[in-house]
């Protein structure tokens, strides 16, 4: 069975949980005790991710690290109605844009919670400033989508631009940065958790 290295606080390993319920793929949970263990860190589980960091899912032969990648994976080979990773080539390209701000941007957001909730010496105000500017990005996005009829980061359905993209925003009051001022964003967060399969995690709940 399909195993994933897990952390259940992990926004980045909730991205593949997420997406593993939501096209039905049974997996076998492997916890990583990241805080206060530190297991990610030792040299066992860098023999399995040399980067030290999760997820990581085995599937087979096949060993993955980063959530994004595992995402476009699972798309790939287990999405057979070929809807969260579309074949065309602008499609995906649209997408990978988005899974890059979802692992890079949008990244501040878990910066500002892991400063708040497991006392990470981040310059908080930097990474709450920069969060806030992409979430504008975001938002404003999502504002000209639902302007021209459309209730998805890219595309008519539901992508893995948004599984990528919604546990960070979802889970930026644990970092001390409301989403007060981003209407369409909290608005997509509501119709995200309409999904068929949406399962929650600490810090995000079903309504």
């Amino acid at each position: 069975m399909m195993q994933l290295y897990d952390y259940v606080l992990s926004g980045s390993c909730y991205k593949v949980r997420l997406f593993l319920s939501m096209i039905g793929k049974d997996f076998e949970t492997i916890p990583v005790d990241y805080y206060p263990g530190g297991e990610h860190k030792t040299p066992e589980f860098l023999e399995i991710n040399p980067l030290g960091q999760i997820p990581v899912l085995r599937d087979g032969d096949l060993t993955l690290r980063d959530a994004q990648a595992i995402l476009v994976y699972l798309a790939g080979r287990y999405d057979t109605g070929r809807t969260w990773y579309p074949e065309d080539a602008e499609t995906q390209g649209q997408i990978a844009m988005w899974l890059s701000f979802a692992g890079g941007e949008i990244m501040n957001s878990s910066a500002a919670r892991l400063h708040d909730m497991l006392f990470y010496d981040f310059d908080i105000d930097k990474v709450r400033a920069a969060a806030r500017a992409a979430f504008r990005v975001l938002d404003d996005h999502l504002t000209e989508r639902e302007i021209d009829g459309a209730d998805w980061i890219v595309g008519d359905a539901p992508t893995i631009a948004d599984i990528a993209c919604f546990p960070y925003v979802a889970l930026s009051g644990d970092g001390g940065i409301p989403l007060d001022d981003y209407n369409a964003i909290r608005r997509w967060i509501a119709r995200f958790k309409t999904i068929p399969g949406f399962t929650i995690m600490p810090g995000i709940h079903a309504n």
